[in-house]
């Protein structure tokens, strides 16, 4: 069964694909169907949660193909911080690394982040990931949704070239290193989005077994 992942960033196009390994499932992606990129996209995720913006997301895709679509919100949640930057995290440092691609944007979000925590004390700069994955089988279908949590910490200064994102600054509780040094298998049994895609699959599983 092909299942439309609504996302067009490469580090999570390569995660959930690989997550997917092994499923009753075929995961494809946006780029792939040829499905261009539309200026409306930016507006998919302008809601106040994870959840908001991954049913966005699903259901925008489904109308634009006519497959089963799945869509991740996902954001590290700072303490020290009040849980930001949350579901802004994607775009929090604004307009800032726009214009410099992928690695641009997320290396002017870290400095940002670096910046916000700069003087807190190792012990309050606990955090977690949060992943909501949604899906839907048709535009106008009800969605489910599952989410994925991890726990860890925000480090002073970024460890490994693993990953993306935020994962150099991030401390997984689980595996005693940064995301960003870790091995890609043992990132993906630990992570927040590995959590996600894994219950997804887990439902969708056992509807087809009905």
């Amino acid at each position: 069964m092909d299942l439309l992942i609504a996302t067009r960033s490469a580090g999570k196009t390569r995660e959930i694909g690989a997550l997917f390994a092994g499923s009753p499932f075929t995961p494809v992606f946006p780029d792939a169907l040829g499905l261009e990129r539309r200026p409306e996209e930016r507006d998919l995720e302008t809601g106040a949660t994870y959840a908001a913006h991954a049913i966005a997301k699903a259901r925008y895709f489904a109308g634009r193909s006519d497959l089963p679509v799945a869509a991740d919100d996902s954001g590290i949640e700072v303490d020290a911080l009040g849980g930001a930057p949350g579901v802004h995290s994607a775009r929090w440092a604004g307009a800032a690394g726009r214009g410099e691609g992928e690695e641009g944007v997320e290396a002017a979000n870290n400095a940002l982040l670096l910046e916000r925590l700069r003087g807190v004390s190792p012990e309050r700069r606990t955090a977690r990931y949060r992943c909501v994955m949604a899906f839907v089988a048709a535009p106008d279908a009800d969605p489910l949704v599952v989410e994925g949590m991890c726990e860890g910490w925000v480090l002073d200064v970024a460890r490994g070239t693993g990953g993306f994102g935020y994962d150099p600054l991030f401390w997984s509780l689980d595996l005693g290193m940064t995301f960003g040094e870790a091995p890609d298998d043992a990132k993906q049994r630990v992570s927040h989005r590995g959590r996600a895609v894994r219950a997804l699959i887990e439902v969708l599983r056992r509807q087809l077994d009905r």
